[in-house]
């Protein structure tokens, strides 16, 4: 892999003679910037994937600095150090195991008393740590100075202002990082009062003789937080569980509370004393434009028609775009078969090649026109900050589908791809919502489906009527939801998330997500497009296509009034949604769809692949949460769903046009 190199800052002053490896890690809650800061050291020159045996995405890169090569690893963004989520988990046992040379962890200046929250708890995992103060551009707009040089002191690490977007202060990051691994310094504790750091004491000493790689001191702690995964760690000596046991009784009888609110409570009082001691306001907070825009957005009135608004012109710039260059696409790849066929003839291997051919081309010219916007306009709200308005605004009609509205952030997602949308759903509370959730999520349209909806109906029969499906989407969605909350007994949790501050979007970092999310589907779908081309060429050339198509008739035909054809399509639409356009302009030999679908047909055969069986992919996503049964439920749901419905639009269709 070919690295990325950083040029030091030249006021640095830190030169070294010998490469080595050193292996850090960026720590920090969402929406803090962590991921620019992360971009900004690898650039392209990084992976994306998942933990060993995890569904949860891992992202790490590499970049030489100073005679030094550093794998950096992009932990996921989180709030606490507990395990209530599979990141937590996944975070704090990398730390403390992996035992990476520092931490860099990564706070936002302007939330500054939250964030540090975060950052004594991470500096209880005893590693070498370096704290970003992001965002410190901000803080004169919010009336506000931080004394840096009091909070190093205090916390005892190193501060660095850092202002990622502009990409200030990053390299200064790497510096105080060798620095500290070259002088070897220990991280500081920070003690809580007196009361609680005495039973903190008397853990540490009968942990001494423990065998775990974990900090004693971070043990004692997390067993006075009665936390189960330390609890099990010690349960191979009893005398010190009951000894901790003992301990938290006698909390809890002075404090009248359990003792893990006794220690967070402790905690928070630490992060308090740290705030009064850095933190001024030098004036009264005036109400800035992105304030201003927050009332707007979030408003109990006007936020739903801004919100309409806004994704309703994200819907015309898709389309209009898709729709230009996928015409002018078209018009290039036209007479490229002609060509073809004149330098290779016609042959039973010949046709097999053009196939192949013609399936990649077909996957340019129908799908990716659509796809690039629809994934740089999602990250770009997202990273501007308004899908948490979304959520925020969605919430009481979430509330009425049996989730909250953080689930709408899962809803969302599942426009882009249904596989992270399934995947997504574990930041809901409970196993129930995160059922429904997925259910749900396999009902919204993804890119893929965007294809078939916009390419073929938009295209062909009308704006309107492509908007109307997604109307129609929203309406199934609504309509699975009740009926799942009445088969799923239980009550929806309220919904507490963090309203993150609005920001300038970092085009850097969207254009990288979007390249990233094209790379897999361009790795995923390519060979699938290809093979399968081939395969239906191969199976006309037999002549079985007929046959097969002739099999699925009776529902194909008779019911959905569709050709026999698009039965063949269905089939191998479970691979890739997208295929189903792809191989029908492929089979046809032309992507003028409207001289062999009439309009109904066209709006019938979108109906049908939006809402029958999900993708191989999503199946996948669908067992590994929720295992084969769920899987496979929600799969035959679906599918006699897509087909009495679609049958149905199709006749009302045809008696009113």
């Amino acid at each position: 892999m070919v690295k990325k190199t950083l040029n030091p800052s030249t006021d640095s002053g830190l030169m070294l003679s010998k490469a080595e490896a050193l292996n850090i890690v960026l720590a920090g809650q969402a929406n803090v910037g962590k991921s620019v800061i992360f971009n900004h050291l690898t650039g392209l020159h990084q992976h994306v994937g998942n933990w060993p045996g995890k569904t949860v995405g891992k992202a790490e890169g590499t970049l030489h600095y100073k005679g030094y090569t550093i794998d950096v690893l992009d932990l996921p963004g989180i709030y606490s150090l507990t395990t209530y989520s599979l990141e937590e988990t996944i975070s704090r046992d990398f730390i403390a195991l992996q035992k990476p040379d520092f931490v860099v962890n990564v706070i936002d200046a302007t939330h500054l008393e939250r964030n540090i929250l975060f950052t004594l708890q991470l500096l209880e995992l005893e590693r070498p740590m370096v704290l970003s103060l992001n965002m410190v551009n901000l803080l004169k707009e919010k009336g506000i100075e931080i004394d840096i040089e009091e909070l190093q002191e205090t916390l005892g690490i190193p501060v660095v202002p850092t202002i990622a977007i502009q990409g200030k202060g990053i390299t200064k990051i790497l510096d105080e990082g060798i620095k500290l691994i070259e002088k070897k310094k220990t991280t500081k504790l920070l003690e809580f009062g007196k009361e609680v750091e005495g039973k903190i004491s008397q853990l540490t000493e009968l942990l001494a003789d423990l065998d775990s790689v974990y900090p004693k001191r971070w043990l004692a702690i997390k067993l006075l937080e009665k936390d189960k995964v330390v609890e099990k760690l010690c349960a191979q000596n009893p005398k010190i569980l009951k000894k901790a046991k003992d301990l938290c009784f006698e909390l809890e009888k002075i404090h009248g509370h359990d003792s893990s609110i006794v220690v967070a409570d402790e905690r928070c009082h630490l992060c308090s004393k740290i705030i009064r001691k850095v933190i001024k306001i030098v004036r009264p907070k005036q109400p800035s434009f992105t304030d201003k825009l927050d009332f707007i957005t979030s408003h109990r009135i006007w936020g739903y028609p801004v919100m309409a608004a806004i994704l309703g012109l994200m819907f015309l710039v898709i389309f209009n775009f898709g729709n230009w260059s996928s015409s002018q696409l078209g018009k290039i790849i036209f007479s490229w078969q002609a060509k073809w066929e004149g330098l290779f003839g016609i042959s039973v291997l010949s046709s097999l090649g053009w196939s192949a051919i013609q399936s990649a081309l077909a996957l340019v010219e129908i799908a990716l026109p659509y796809i690039v916007p629809f994934y740089l306009l999602l990250f770009l709200l997202e990273d501007w900050g308004y899908l948490a308005r979304v959520a925020f605004l969605m919430d009481s009609f979430m509330h009425k589908i049996g989730i909250h509205g953080k689930g709408c952030i899962c809803l969302m997602l599942g426009f882009g791809c249904n596989v992270p949308a399934c995947l997504s759903c574990r930041i809901m509370e409970t196993q129930r919502e995160r059922l429904i959730t997925g259910f749900l999520a396999t009902f919204i349209p993804c890119s893929a489906v965007t294809v078939i909806i916009l390419g073929l109906v938009g295209k062909y029969v009308g704006l309107a009527w492509a908007f109307g499906l997604y109307l129609l989407a929203i309406l199934t969605v609504f309509v699975m939801g009740k009926l799942a909350t009445n088969v799923l007994p239980g009550e929806p949790t309220e919904l507490i998330m963090e309203m993150p501050d609005y920001k300038t979007p970092n085009l850097k970092t969207i254009a990288l997500q979007t390249i990233f999310r094209l790379k897999e589907f361009i790795f995923i779908a390519g060979p699938l497009v290809i093979i399968s081309g081939v395969l239906i060429k191969g199976i006309h050339l037999l002549g079985w296509l007929s046959k097969l198509a002739n099999l699925l008739s009776p529902i194909t035909v008779k019911w959905l009034g569709l050709p026999a054809i698009c039965g063949v399509l269905l089939i191998f639409g479970i691979l890739r949604k997208e295929l189903i356009l792809v191989m029908l302009a492929s089979l046809l030999g032309t992507a003028k769809f409207f001289e062999v679908l009439t309009p109904v047909q066209m709006v019938t055969l979108s109906v049908v692949s939006m809402f029958y069986i999900p993708c191989v992919a999503t199946i996948a996503t669908l067992k590994r949460e929720f295992g084969w049964q769920k899987a496979l439920t929600i799969s035959l749901v679906k599918i006699l769903f897509a087909i009495t419905l679609a049958g149905l639009i199709s006749k009302l269709l045809n008696i009113f046009l």
